[in-house]
């Protein structure tokens, strides 16, 4: 099992591209994290990262490494649940990816039913997971299960499954002169600063505010981007600017903000599961079926 445990290490210090994160994540030190790093080093013949005292990054054959590295630690990790499973039932751990605020409707439902009708699966949650870096890391096996925005997926095997649908208002600061409205019409917020997630394509809540703005004729001026949704949130209550949010999320809105229905005609953010269909898990399967029984057909 030597190997495995080189092969965990080198997958930790490529995610993280900092030996010291990369150590924490392990539980262990810099030193002999480094140590076992050259050791997979000398066996392959080959250096796997190039670093100096300010960063660190994989090397070309680090790269083809990775994607491997990933298939082998999956197929090991599924070995050892299908061992279990003769012997025990269904049992072992599930890596579930999420956003953060925005789930807060739909993830704590699954988990508490997993919990429920499953006590012996181990749920592992990574939080600030957007759309695109959970559907890659369900499909390379880093995570079994990621809630996502409904996108295309680079990769083919990956399905989505809708499991709400939610409208898209308007977060104002208390103070904001359209805050007592019952409604507004998304227009009315052209000339307003944005708080926004990431632009860089990764989020899909993000490309729901950018869509919507444009459709009511303008492009938004963003001038904050926050990972955290609820960060977002919370730099609206501090009046720094405006955002868009889908409806969820109205009930959890810091002190300071408060969200306002737009008008017609109206936008919508999907809420999904994605999962990778060569993902062969007992636990995954188990869980699924889980999914089948806590969220009803949405229609998209």
């Amino acid at each position: 099992m030597t190997e495995i445990r080189w092969l965990e290490a080198f997958v930790a210090v490529a995610e993280e591209l900092h030996f010291g994160r990369a150590a924490l994540r392990l539980h262990t030190s810099q030193s002999p994290l480094s140590q076992t790093i050259r050791k997979l080093e000398n066996d392959l013949g080959t250096r796997l990262f190039e670093r100096n005292t300010r960063s660190v990054a994989l090397t070309s054959a680090g790269h083809a490494l990775l994607p491997r590295a990933y298939r082998v630690l999956q197929d090991m990790r599924l070995a050892r649940e299908a061992a279990l499973a003769e012997v025990e039932g269904v049992r072992g751990k599930i890596l579930i990816g999420f956003s953060g605020a925005v789930n807060h409707l739909t993830l704590p439902p699954l988990t508490r039913a997993v919990r429920r009708r499953h006590p012996d699966i181990e749920l592992d949650l990574t939080s600030r997971v957007r759309t695109r870096d959970g559907l890659a890391s369900v499909a390379n096996g880093t995570l079994d299960l990621a809630f996502v925005g409904v996108a295309e997926s680079p990769d083919p095997s990956v399905v989505a499954r809708l499991v709400a649908r939610e409208e898209i208002g308007a977060v104002l600061p208390l103070d904001h002169p359209l805050a007592r409205e019952k409604s507004i019409p998304l227009q009315s917020l052209a000339g307003d600063d944005f708080i926004s997630p990431p632009t860089d394509g990764s989020s899909s809540m993000t490309e729901v505010l950018l869509a919507s703005c444009m459709a009511a004729g303008f492009r938004p001026r963003i001038v904050q981007e926050l990972s955290d949704p609820y960060m977002v949130l919370t730099f609206v209550a501090a009046g720094v600017g405006v955002t868009l949010m889908s409806s969820g999320i109205s009930s959890i809105i810091p002190s300071g903000a408060t969200y306002v229905p737009l008008d017609a005609p109206h936008h919508y953010m999907n809420h999904a599961i994605a999962w990778s269909a060569d993902n062969d898990s007992a636990v995954l399967k188990a869980v699924l079926d889980v999914v089948e029984e806590v969220f009803p057909p949405v229609a998209s």
